[in-house]
C-alpha cells in the first residue's frame, strides 16, 4: 500500500527547498524531526479540503477499514466533537427535513437529547455542552469507569425517552467490552443512531474475527490511532458507516474544520499514513503474536495470585486490592522496576502492551510483578456512583458564573465543572447536578480535593 504523505513529507526534507514558509524552526534540528514538520505548501494537500496526497492517504484507510475513514491530527477529541455535531445535524434534518437553528426557541427545533453511558470521557460533556445537546445518563450496571449496558435496558431507555441518539464508549478505559452487535440491532429496530466511543479500540478491527464497532452495526465511531496503533499522540480516524446519510459523508470535512486548528500537524499525518502500510501488510500477525505472549502473561499472573479482568485481549488489568494492594502501591513497585503503567487508582492498574513491545518488556514486567509478595486482601470497595438530581443542562452549568470550593463543603451546590486527570478523563458528577453525598464520597475516594459550583 502506498504512502503519498510520507513519499511528499520525505523528499521534501531531502531537498535543499529554501523554506520561505511556516513554521519558524525551517527545519533545523532541536528535536531531530523538524525538517518532516511542514506546512500546507503546494503539493501538501490540505486536511479539510483534501484534492490529492491526503485523499488518497484517507483512501488507503478507508479500505483497510471498511468504512469511509477521515484523519484527525486532534485527537479523538475532535472526532467526539464532529460526532456530535453529525448527529445534531442529522436531527434537524429529520425533524425539519433542510436546515435548523440550534438557538432558537421554536418547539420543533429543540435540543437534540443523547442517550449515553455514564463512563463518557470529559471531551464528550465539552461537546455536549458547545453543540447544546441534552444528555440522559445510562447507569447500567455501573461504578466510575465501566457502565455495562444491556441490550434490553438500552430498549427500555430508547422507547421511554425517544433519543436522536445512542453514544456509549467500547471498549472502556478497564478494557471492558459492550455488545455492540445486539447494542446496534435494537437502535436500528428504534431508527436511532448509535456513535461509538472507540478510542482505545482502534486494533479491534485487525483481530479474527473484527471487534471494531463498524463491522459490529455501529453507525459511527472514532478510534485513537495512538493509543494502540503505530502512531503518533494526537493520530485519530473518524468512521462513518454505509448506513449514515451521505449528505454528512460528504460534508464531514467542512465540520472538522469547526473545531479544528487550521494547522493539524503534517508528522501526524504521515504517520497515519504510515500506518497503513503496516496494518495492510505486518500487523495482523504481530497483533496475533502478542496476544498470544500477553494471555501468556495474565494466565502466569492468575497462578501467581493476582485476578486480571477479563475483556480486551491487550490490556492487562489488574484488580489489585485481592492482592493486597492498592492500584497506587503496584505501580509505585512496578516504576521502580523502571515499568510505566497506563492508568492506576486505589482499584485497579492497567497495562497497555503493543506489537512493538519486546518479549523482554513482558518478561521484566512478569519478573516484577512475580517478586511482590502477597498479602492479605484489601475489603474497602469504591463508593457506587449513583444518579444525581439534575437541576440544569450541561451547558447551562458550564457558562454559569462559578466559585472552586473544597469538595467537604460542596453538599446541595450545583456542579460547574470538575478536574480530574487524564487518564480517565471521566466526571465523577456532571456539570449541571446537585452535589450529593454519594457525589462527594466519590469524589473523595478518587482523590479530588476542589470542584467548581454554579456562583449562587
Amino acid at each position: 500500500m502506498k504512502t503519498p504523505i510520507c513519499d511528499f513529507v520525505n523528499n521534501y526534507a531531502k531537498s535543499d527547498a529554501a523554506r520561505l514558509h511556516m513554521p519558524g524552526h525551517k527545519g533545523v534540528s532541536v528535536l531531530g524531526c523538524e525538517s518532516l514538520d511542514i506546512t500546507e505548501i503546494t503539493g501538501a494537500d490540505e486536511l479539510f479540503a483534501p484534492d490529492g496526497i491526503i485523499a488518497e492517504s484517507e483512501r488507503n484507510a478507508s479500505r483497510l477499514f471498511g468504512a469511509d475513514t477521515f484523519y484527525s491530527a486532534g485527537g479523538s477529541t475532535l472526532c467526539i466533537q464532529v460526532m456530535l455535531y453529525l448527529l445534531a445535524a442529522d436531527f434537524c434534518e429529520r425533524r425539519n427535513g433542510e436546515t435548523c437553528r440550534f438557538d432558537s426557541p421554536d418547539e420543533q427545533n429543540a435540543s437534540p437529547l443523547i442517550l449515553a453511558g455514564r463512563n463518557a470521557h470529559r471531551s464528550f460533556i465539552h461537546a455536549a455542552a458547545l453543540l447544546d445537546f441534552d444528555i440522559e445518563w445510562l447507569y447500567g450496571n455501573s461504578d466510575y469507569l465501566s457502565c455495562k449496558i444491556h441490550a434490553e435496558d438500552l430498549e427500555k431507555a430508547i422507547i421511554e425517552s425517544h433519543p436522536t441518539a445512542v453514544y456509549l464508549t467500547n471498549p472502556d478505559y478497564l478494557g471492558n467490552l459492550l455488545d455492540i452487535q445486539s447494542l446496534a440491532s435494537v437502535c436500528k429496530k428504534h431508527n436511532v443512531l448509535l456513535a461509538i466511543d472507540n478510542a482505545h479500540g482502534a486494533y479491534l478491527r485487525f483481530l479474527e474475527p473484527s471487534l471494531h464497532p463498524i463491522d459490529l452495526g455501529a453507525d459511527l465511531c472514532c478510534d485513537s490511532a495512538h493509543k494502540t496503533l503505530p502512531v503518533l499522540t494526537g493520530g485519530a480516524y473518524l468512521h462513518l458507516s454505509d448506513s449514515l446519510n451521505q449528505v454528512w459523508k460528504n460534508d464531514v470535512k467542512h465540520f472538522m474544520e469547526y473545531f479544528s486548528s487550521t494547522s493539524p500537524s503534517y508528522l501526524i499525518m504521515a504517520s497515519l499514513d504510515a500506518a497503513n502500510e503496516v496494518l495492510d501488510t505486518t500487523f495482523r500477525n504481530s497483533l496475533s503474536e502478542c496476544i498470544q505472549r500477553v494471555d501468556g502473561l495474565k494466565n502466569t499472573l492468575v497462578q501467581y495470585g493476582y485476578t486480571i479482568l477479563s475483556g480486551e485481549p491487550m490490556k492487562i488489568t489488574i484488580s489489585t486490592k485481592e492482592f493486597g494492594y492498592t492500584g497506587n502501591e503496584i505501580a509505585n513497585l512496578l516504576m521502580e522496576c523502571d515499568i510505566y503503567p497506563e492508568f492506576y487508582d486505589s482499584d485497579y492498574i492497567v497495562l497497555m502492551p503493543s506489537p512493538y513491545n519486546t518479549k523482554d518488556d513482558l518478561k521484566r514486567l512478569e519478573t516484577c510483578l512475580c517478586g511482590i509478595e502477597r498479602k492479605p486482601i484489601l475489603v474497602n470497595k469504591p463508593p457506587k456512583l449513583e444518579q444525581s438530581k439534575k437541576a440544569m443542562n450541561v451547558r447551562q452549568a458550564l457558562f454559569s458564573s462559578s466559585i472552586t470550593l473544597d469538595v467537604s463543603k460542596s453538599l446541595g451546590q450545583v456542579c460547574s465543572s470538575v478536574t480530574v486527570s487524564c487518564p480517565p478523563a471521566i466526571l465523577p458528577v456532571i456539570p449541571g447536578e446537585v452535589i450529593s453525598e454519594s457525589s462527594i464520597e466519590v469524589m473523595k475516594y478518587y482523590g479530588i480535593e476542589t470542584v467548581r459550583v454554579v456562583k449562587e
